[in-house]
C-alpha cells in the first residue's frame, strides 16, 4: 500500500512538472509606442507619446488567469513634437511631472473575447488610482531569426482625464473645450522572452 502511494505520488509530481509553465517577457521598446490623442478645440486631435517606459509581461500558453502586466511610465517623457505644448503638459496644469513623475499600470485578471481579449488593471495618473478596461490584440508566441521568443499587443481604451484630476482647460464660445476631456489610450507593444 506504501508502495502504491509513493509511486501516485510521483506520477502525480511528474504530471505536474510537465505542464507549460508561465514565462516572463519584457518590452523590447525600440518596437513599441505608448501613445494618446485628445481632441483640439473639438475640430481636431492632438497626439502625443511617452519615450520613456518599461513593462513586464508573465505569460502562460493555455491559462490566462496566470497573465500579468506591469509597466511604469516616466511623465516627463510626454511628446507631442511641440516643446512649448509638452512643456505645458509636465506642468501642474495637467501632469505635474516633478511631483508625479511616474504613471503606472498594474493588471488585475484578462478575460477573453470574441475578437481578443480585455485586460482590467488599475491605472494610477498623478496620484489617482481608478480602474479601467483596454480590450486589446495578441499576436504570437513567435520566435524571431535570431531565436527570440515574441508576443506583440495592440491595445486602446478612453480614460476622463477629469478623474485623475488633470482637468485644465479653457471654454469656448461654443461650450466646447480647448483640450477634450475623453482621452484615447493606444498601445503597441511587442515583449521579447527574457532568459530562463
Amino acid at each position: 500500500m506504501k508502495r502504491i502511494t509513493v509511486i501516485g505520488m510521483l506520477a502525480l509530481f511528474l504530471g505536474f512538472s510537465s505542464l507549460p509553465a508561465q514565462d516572463n517577457y519584457k518590452i523590447d521598446r525600440a518596437h513599441s509606442t505608448i501613445g494618446f490623442k485628445v481632441s483640439h478645440m473639438v475640430v481636431s486631435k492632438v497626439r502625443g507619446k511617452f519615450n520613456e517606459f518599461d513593462a513586464t509581461f508573465k505569460y502562460h500558453p493555455t491559462d490566462i488567469s496566470q497573465w500579468h502586466v506591469e509597466a511604469v511610465i516616466k511623465t516627463a517623457s510626454i511628446d507631442t513634437d511641440n516643446k512649448k505644448r509638452d512643456d505645458h503638459l509636465r506642468s501642474p496644469d495637467f501632469f505635474d511631472a516633478a511631483r508625479y513623475p511616474e504613471i503606472r499600470f498594474v493588471s488585475k485578471r484578462f478575460e477573453k473575447t470574441e475578437d481578443g481579449y480585455v485586460v482590467i488593471g488599475d491605472l494610477t495618473m498623478r496620484g489617482v488610482t481608478r480602474e479601467i478596461r483596454m480590450p486589446f490584440e495578441l499576436n504570437g508566441p513567435i520566435t524571431d531569426p535570431w531565436g527570440n521568443q515574441r508576443i506583440g499587443v495592440e491595445g486602446k481604451t478612453k480614460v476622463d482625464r477629469f478623474d485623475y484630476n488633470i482637468r485644465w482647460s479653457k471654454t469656448m464660445d461654443n461650450g466646447g473645450l480647448v483640450v477634450g476631456r475623453t482621452v484615447t489610450i493606444e498601445i503597441n507593444a511587442e515583449f521579447i522572452k527574457a532568459a530562463q
